[in-house]
């Protein structure tokens, strides 16, 4: 069997040191023919002067070696640097260097004179060629071994064959001066090799050194973003707090508005047209307030939110006759959503909301009018990929306009709550805000693209849902059932509380008012008749849920409404438990009561 060939392992950088080496000999190449060309054709001169015919042979041999070498040379410019192989360029440039000294050794041993002084200048030529060849091809040893020893040798065999004392330390003395040079050579070599070797160890530090300096340089930047995004993140978290206690408040002092305007607007004496004009303002003010604070909860993410599965192509063609209106005249809309397009997960009448704001906003970008586009595209998110977002599957819907657009300074701030570009009065800047906060309380995220001249871009990714959507059941109606039962009322605020049941008794119920748990326990351990308790749940001391499980130690099975300002439940909700969200009107509140008195399971917070 034949035994297989080993390869010899190779110092870090060898490769690149022997590209140099041959390199060098290259470059040196030509200098060295031009002074081979001189020096032959003065030795050929004054050989002919001598009367030696033989020179001029020796002259036309000189020239086709130098020319040959010069051949070589111009074949190594002209080969790529990837084609190069530097042991055969090494190999050729070696011979070249032993052929030229070939010809002087050669020559001197070919055409040695027989005079004294004629020997004497072929020996100092030689000598002289040789250490120009040393000084010349120092960096490439061989190359320069091949021409001292091609070169030398037969001159000391031309001292040596002579016999007499005289030509033997001749002799002598050449091979102490080739040895010399050779070792010249040798030491030249080895110092050529440290320098190269240290230039590629400095280059490679050197790149080493910028490639770290571009991984700290990136390290700096995702530590700055993730410090501003930090910051971004405790900003919007303090205001997500601050509204959302804010608007808790605010829903119960709408929800006692509320009721008592509806009450009112009941009772309004018939013909009363003034009186009328006045209710119905005060009525679309407080529902603005009502839609303000739902703006506010949703950017704090404290809404109370039901998702379900949503079509997104039906919603828009439903949502297109409202969105149409809303535009006016002045600009187009125009909707291109797959019919087959996934399901996502959602609160239907949020993102109806959140639609509608979208739209709005590209309208005001188009004061001279123009095309709004709402699109819908599937997308799939990696792991680390769209920062915050989980991996998997969403919907991603677009609405864009090709409008003025934001500067960066803008579109920095833009889903900052209150920051508004338009003027006095024409926007409360909780829109872009609202659609945020709706899309992180969702699972998804809000993205928004904008430049100056170009136009704006909203993204809203929302989970693309695994279910179909199901089918639409007939909404029930209040008031269907006619049913009447006895009411336990808890509500901390005296306002809430009275225009709350003001509300239930003008339904027909029977009303026994609570201001605190301690107090509705107090009637139910009394006996007091209760067939549903509706309480609030943001109250001091005992929340609505404490007070749901304390009611259902003394009433087991009590059905509860539990009214919230907003989403401050986390989980699942005890059995029989209804929510409603606030502020609530009375036929909301009635709806609720009628399915609890009924025994169903009713969430109305999303009204």
């Amino acid at each position: 069997m034949r035994r297989a060939r080993q390869v010899r392992p190779t110092r870090p950088g060898q490769r690149e040191v022997q590209a140099e080496r041959v390199a060098a000999l290259m470059r040196q190449t030509p200098l060295a023919v031009a002074v081979t060309v001189l020096n032959a054709s003065l030795m050929t001169a004054l050989l002919w002067h001598l009367g030696e015919g033989r020179a001029g042979g020796w002259l036309l041999l000189a020239l086709a070696v130098a020319a040959l070498r010069l051949v070589l040379v111009r074949r190594w410019w002209r080969a790529s640097v990837i084609a190069r192989r530097e042991e055969r360029w090494s190999l050729l440039g070696t011979l070249g260097s032993g052929a030229a000294g070939l010809v002087w050794g050669g020559g001197a041993a070919w055409l040695w004179p027989a005079s004294d002084a004629a020997r004497l200048i072929w020996t100092f030529l030689v000598g002289g060629m040789c250490a120009g060849a040393t000084g010349l091809h120092h960096a490439h040893l061989p190359a320069t071994l091949a021409f001292l020893l091609a070169a030398g040798l037969p001159l000391l065999g031309c001292y040596a064959a002579v016999g007499t004392a005289e030509s033997a330390i001749a002799a002598a003395m050449i091979l102490v001066f080739l040895g010399a040079l050779c070792f010249s050579a040798w030491r030249s070599s080895g110092e050529f090799a440290a320098q190269i070797r240290l230039r590629l160890d400095l280059s490679r530090q050197a790149r080493e050194l910028d490639e770290m300096n571009l991984r700290l340089r990136e390290a700096m930047a995702r530590h700055r973003s993730a410090e501003a995004s930090l910051r971004q993140a405790q900003k919007m978290e303090a205001v997500g707090q601050l509204t959302g206690g804010i608007a808790h408040d605010f829903n119960n002092l709408l929800t006692a508005v509320l009721g008592s305007l509806a009450l009112l607007r009941k009772r309004l004496p018939p013909g009363d047209g003034r009186a009328g004009r006045l209710l119905e303002n005060a009525w679309q003010g407080a529902q603005r307030g009502a839609a303000l604070t739902q703006r506010l909860l949703a950017f704090g993410r404290r809404q109370a939110l039901d998702p379900v599965v949503v079509s997104l192509p039906d919603l828009v063609r439903e949502m297109a006759p409202l969105l149409r209106s809303a535009l006016g005249g002045g600009a187009q809309l125009r909707t291109a959503l797959p019919p087959d397009l996934a399901p996502v997960i959602v609160d239907a009448n949020q993102l109806e909301l959140a639609l509608l704001n979208l739209v709005a906003n590209a309208r005001d970008a188009l004061p001279e009018g123009g095309e709004i586009r709402i699109s819908a595209e599937e997308r799939s998110v990696a792991r680390g990929e769209a920062g915050a977002l989980q991996p998997g599957r969403y919907v991603v819907l677009q609405v864009a306009d090709a409008g003025e657009g934001m500067d960066e300074a803008t579109l920095a701030q833009a889903i900052e709550p209150f920051f508004t570009t338009k003027g006095l009065g024409k926007g409360t800047g909780l829109g872009l805000s609202m659609v945020h906060g709706l899309a992180a309380q969702s699972g998804g995220h809000f993205v928004l693209r904008s430049a100056r001249g170009e136009g704006t871009v909203a993204e809203l990714w929302l989970p693309r849902a695994a279910a179909p959507v199901p089918q639409r059941a007939a909404a029930p109606q209040p008031g269907a059932s006619g049913r009447q039962g006895n009411i336990l009322l808890v509500d901390d605020d005296p306002l809430v509380l009275a225009s709350t049941a003001a509300m239930l008794e003008d339904l027909g119920h029977r009303v026994t008012e609570a201001g605190s748990g301690a107090e509705a326990l107090a009637l139910l351990a009394a006996g007091a008749p209760v067939d549903l308790l509706v309480t609030d749940q943001a109250m001091p001391n005992m929340t609505g849920l404490q007070l749901t499980e304390a009611a259902r130690r003394l009433r087991p099975g009590l059905p509860v409404l539990l009214a919230t300002g907003y989403a401050e439940l986390r989980g699942e909700t005890p059995p029989g438990l209804m929510r409603l969200g606030k502020p609530f009107e009375q036929d909301r509140l009635a709806l609720a009561v009628e399915a609890g008195l009924a025994g169903d399971r009713l969430d109305t917070t999303a009204g």
